[in-house]
């Protein structure tokens, strides 16, 4: 299988963003060539073995103790480990991605560092009714990598959509009721692909965030936003049908529903 290493320039989206030239690499969706040209920074075999020794340990810990079965955070019990999650983004912020790193170490890097600096732009700002309430929550760099500053979005823009991967959307969080739920359980390397399909089958089913029948769906606003990452090789029926327990007819027109930005709060 070959690796792309991408060096994402920019894209747009509400703004620019960028992965600053961090050695990203995308999910491969093909066999490789027999004798595949190699450019320079292009083509890379993938590595069995990694240095990378990723420690989420601290992340997972704090995951069971704040969110609940159901995705809702205690943000006031998160406030009270603020120092415990602080160290935990501190230390993502010292681990810099290499061209050695698996895609699946990536994978699991990107989005605990996206879920990890969310939960602390709320804490920072709690008491609050909605991520919105916050300036520039998703374009204003907080997040720091090595020597390199980032904004959610760039995470999420820049790096993770470029990895071939649209489960990702199931997989990070926007602290919001209509968002796919926060796993209470850590990313890592050896369980990612599977924590990304689990969160992926858990959201489309969810009656909550979609509404599913064969001939009618009304389905969230996700679908809408990011639909070209999820129609590559189909359309988004095709795609959602391989995870809904419901099938839905290929010609059942689309609707969506509204997106409740409220706080995903601990009741």
């Amino acid at each position: 299988m070959k690796y792309i290493i991408i060096f994402v320039l920019s894209i747009s989206l509400s703004g620019c963003f960028s992965s600053k030239g961090l050695p990203v690499k995308s999910v491969p969706d093909s066999e490789p060539m027999d004798n595949p040209t190699m450019e320079e920074n292009e083509v890379i075999k993938p590595k069995m073995v990694s240095n990378a020794n990723l420690d989420h340990s601290a992340w997972n810990k704090l995951l069971k103790k704040h969110v609940q079965e159901n995705g809702d955070v205690d943000y006031k019990g998160f406030k009270a480990d603020k120092i415990a999650l602080e160290d935990y983004v501190n230390y993502l912020s010292k681990q810099v991605p290499q061209q050695t790193w698996t895609v699946q170490e990536q994978l699991a890097y990107f989005i605990n560092v996206y879920n990890a600096n969310t939960i602390k732009l709320i804490i920072d700002n709690y008491p609050l009714k909605s991520i919105k309430d916050i300036s520039s929550p998703w374009l204003k760099n907080r997040i720091k990598i090595g020597d390199e500053e980032f904004s959610l979005a760039d995470i999420e823009n820049g790096i993770l959509r470029k990895m071939n991967e649209p489960r990702i959307h199931f997989a990070i969080n926007c602290a919001s009721a209509s968002c796919p739920k926060l796993l209470n359980e850590a990313y890592t390397a050896k369980n990612v692909m599977d924590l990304m399909e689990k969160a992926t089958v858990e959201f489309i089913n969810n009656t909550d965030k979609n509404e599913i029948a064969s001939s009618n769906i009304k389905i969230s606003e996700i679908f809408k936003w990011y639909k070209n990452d999820f129609t590559e090789n189909g359309t988004l029926i095709d795609y959602i049908n391989q995870f809904s327990k419901t099938k839905i007819n290929a010609n059942t027109e689309i609707n969506y529903k509204d997106y409740d930005w409220s706080l995903n709060d601990k009741n």
